[in-house]
């Protein structure tokens, strides 16, 4: 008799909440092939801030989707939570993200015909959350946007919408933040006041974080800080 299969099991509370294993990404464009990624590993630790530092091109943006389950690698594998996300169907790994991560990416990640308070009260549902409109409310106060509750994205500036991005990604109150070069079209002050949020999300929640930056100052604020280079991860 062939025995019954076992349910996966959980995993430890001391295992790492995301395990990247021999990463591997090409983009083709016809016939030229660019390699970005090279057998990456990775870890990211519970509770543990992480940074990311790269030179511009050097596939910084393609780790964040490939965490995130935006896209699959060629090779290697994520695990997010012991699970691997390959082995997720669509629909899945979407139901993943509004849960569990929360993602800034460089290029926004606005819905263009909903406001402000409208795209983070629509993040708190998707998540399955209460208090959507007060909460909603309150991250963007807290980002300096009382004034730009009700503007749709494109009457915001490009810094203004990043901020508005980065209360969508602490919306549905996150595991694992992935912030791609979340402060990049903010002025100093500003930055500081984004990451500041940031890292008190992190330390009422104790949730996972990596962002990518190219302010080195910026980057030593984290508790662990890596660098992207010749498609390899490597501790800095």
């Amino acid at each position: 008799m062939r025995p019954a299969p076992q349910e996966p099991q959980p995993p430890e509370a001391n295992a790492p909440l995301v395990r990247a294993e021999g990463l591997s990404k090409t983009f083709r464009d016809g016939l030229i092939e660019t390699h970005v990624l090279s057998s990456v590993r990775l870890q990211l630790a519970r509770g543990e801030t992480n940074s990311l530092v790269g030179a511009s091109g050097s596939g910084k943006s393609t780790l964040i989707s490939l965490l995130a389950g935006l896209m699959l690698p060629e090779s290697g594998k994520v695990f997010f939570d012991g699970r691997d996300i390959a082995a997720l169907d669509d629909t899945e790994r979407a139901l993943m993200r509004a849960r569990r991560i929360g993602i800034v990416l460089q290029s926004g990640n606005l819905i263009p015909f909903l406001t402000a308070v409208e795209n983070v009260e629509l993040a708190i549902d998707l998540a399955g959350g209460d208090r959507a409109s007060a909460r909603a409310r309150e991250l963007l106060l807290d980002l300096g946007l009382a004034r730009r509750l009700h503007h749709l994205p494109r009457r915001l500036s490009g810094g203004e919408a990043q901020r508005v991005s980065v209360a969508v990604a602490l919306a549905n109150r996150p595991d694992l933040l992935l912030a791609d070069e979340a402060t990049g079209e903010l002025d100093s002050a500003s930055a500081e006041q984004v990451m500041d949020l940031i890292f008190d999300a992190w330390e009422q929640r104790g949730l996972t974080v990596l962002f990518v930056t190219h302010s080195s100052e910026l980057a030593l604020r984290a508790q662990r800080r890596l660098c992207l280079v010749d498609g390899e991860v490597r501790r800095v």
